[in-house]
């Protein structure tokens, strides 16, 4: 696949997978403008911050809102939310926080690697809400209805308080079993599960987890 550029400079770069690389790549896009692209017949990927053909669709819009934490990417490719979509949920994440002794840095990390703080939001896996709770665990902590914001968050947290306990507060591994289930951790022996998936996923939540304990 080529992949193409555009800022009053044009050119072409192959296998580049995202407009990060890209932009690197013809040191001429923006990092505070609206990036715009389309796929052209010959299966070409173009990106501009100017667009100047209806073909052109917006595909990352540039921050408006200041936040030390901002919806930007990281040198690993990971998306930190901005305060106003920490603070949608920010009442409902300290009580559960409360309630289930957990510092709401984990909880909202825990978030924003599931979810990115959509309520709404549905895995092809079953998982739903904020905390993408599995039909069974939305079950087991009476979560009646999974994409309502204080029941996901309570039934989420519940089971995370449950986790680390389950294992002896290692954060590492409850947030393996919140992924892999606990059973699968038990089975490795109380280790992280080899999957690729899981191996991901707890240094995501970890580098979530560090970054909002030092600016929350």
């Amino acid at each position: 696949m080529r992949t193409e550029a555009r800022d009053g400079v044009t050119g072409s770069v192959r296998n580049i997978l995202s407009i990060a690389v890209a932009a690197a790549a013809f040191g001429a896009l923006s990092a505070h403008a609206d990036i715009y692209r389309y796929v052209d017949e010959n299966g070409t990927v173009h990106f501009t911050n100017m667009p100047t053909d209806s073909r052109y669709k917006l595909y990352m819009a540039a921050s408006k809102e200041p936040d030390a934490v901002s919806n930007t990417l990281n040198s690993r490719g990971m998306r930190f939310y901005p305060s106003a979509a920490r603070k949608r949920y920010q009442a409902h994440i300290l009580e559960a926080a409360r309630v289930y002794q957990l510092e709401p840095a984990l909880i909202h990390a825990v978030i924003s690697a599931e979810s990115g703080y959509n309520a709404l939001a549905r895995s092809p896996k079953g998982a739903r809400g904020l905390m993408q709770l599995m039909p069974d665990t939305a079950r087991r902590y009476g979560v009646s209805n999974p994409l309502d914001p204080q029941q996901n968050i309570y039934g989420g947290s519940a089971y995370l308080r449950d986790l680390l306990t389950l294992f002896g507060n290692d954060v590492k591994l409850a947030l393996a079993a919140y992924n892999a289930g606990e059973g699968t951790v038990i089975e490795y022996g109380n280790r992280i599960p080899p999957y690729l998936e899981t191996t991901q996923y707890v240094p995501k939540v970890l580098s979530y987890y560090k970054r909002y304990k030092a600016t929350m």
